[in-house]
């Protein structure tokens, strides 16, 4: 990446930003959420995924974003549908639909998460096939397009992201974005050891490009651990990109879910995008982030 390109994206970006700021007199409230249930065929018998949708203005059809949810402790099914709307308003103000599945177990969709004890590959390979069908069947909508598709995913859903683009992704997918993923248990010290070395299996299986992040007072995955991880990775794909963006708040862990956290990743994400080929320039005005 020539150095005078990146400046160019970030001095983009920042204008941009002061163009249609977030905090703009001019900015929208949140979109509307559509909420469904996507079919899952599997061999005890299919079951459904609750699934968030955002669309931009328009008819579309518009490039596709899937994003992955982490995992709270107690039961999955007790967890909240997420909604992940700093990272969604980004992307929506680019023209993107996103789309936001609970994976099987977890909230209202159907099944049962499954626990893999020291097995980091197995938590993040049991999942992937949720993102699949997510895929699969955005496709058959006439407003999504089949050709331009990002995989973004956060903490656990982050490692499930990173496990798919091992896993053969839809040829649709231009790049996976990992914000502080890996898999932790309370009940299984090995863990953190392990996720460093599939990391290595997960590079070797990977094609596509990915953009990690990582801060310094993630209170679940540190530094030791995150550059392991990504140095292991980058050995069998190097068509990837670690960024180490400091401390954050109190927990960089947080980083994904903080609006405040737009001003350290927009700028690296925006040039990611535009290296992968996929819409990078916001078209539509921005949204306030309203909670919920």
């Amino acid at each position: 990446m020539r150095m005078s390109r990146a400046v160019n994206i970030a001095f983009f970006t920042l204008t941009m930003a002061a163009v249609f700021g977030i905090n703009s007199a001019c900015a929208q409230p949140n979109p509307p959420e559509e909420i469904i249930l996507i079919d899952k065929a599997s061999f005890l018998g299919g079951i459904q995924l609750e699934t968030t949708i955002y669309k931009p203005p328009g008819v579309g059809p518009f490039p596709l974003v899937v994003i992955n949810h982490g995992k709270q402790l107690g039961d999955p099914h007790s967890q909240k549908r997420f909604e992940p709307l700093s990272v969604a308003l980004y992307f929506i103000e680019r023209g993107y639909v996103v789309f936001v599945p609970m994976r099987h177990g977890f909230s209202k969709s159907g099944g049962e998460y499954q626990f893999h004890g020291n097995s980091a590959e197995m938590a993040g390979r049991d999942q992937v096939r949720d993102i699949d069908v997510t895929i699969q069947y955005a496709h058959t909508l006439p407003y999504v397009k089949k050709d331009i598709t990002l995989v973004v995913g956060y903490s656990e859903g982050g490692w499930v992201t990173l496990a798919y683009g091992a896993s053969k992704p839809d040829q649709s997918v231009r790049g996976i974005v990992n914000f502080s993923g890996g898999v932790r248990d309370a009940c299984c010290i090995g863990l953190l050891d392990e996720m460093i070395e599939t990391s290595k299996k997960f590079g070797a299986q990977t094609t596509v490009a990915s953009i990690w992040f990582y801060g310094d007072n993630d209170s679940l995955f540190n530094r030791y651990v995150s550059n392991r991880m990504f140095a292991n990775y980058a050995k069998g794909n190097p068509n990837s990109r670690f960024i180490p963006y400091g401390n954050f708040s109190t927990d960089a862990h947080l980083l994904f879910m903080d609006p405040n956290g737009r001003i350290v990743w927009e700028p690296f994400l925006t040039q990611f995008l535009y290296d992968v080929q996929a819409p990078y320039k916001a078209i539509n005005l921005p949204y306030k982030h309203v909670p919920q």
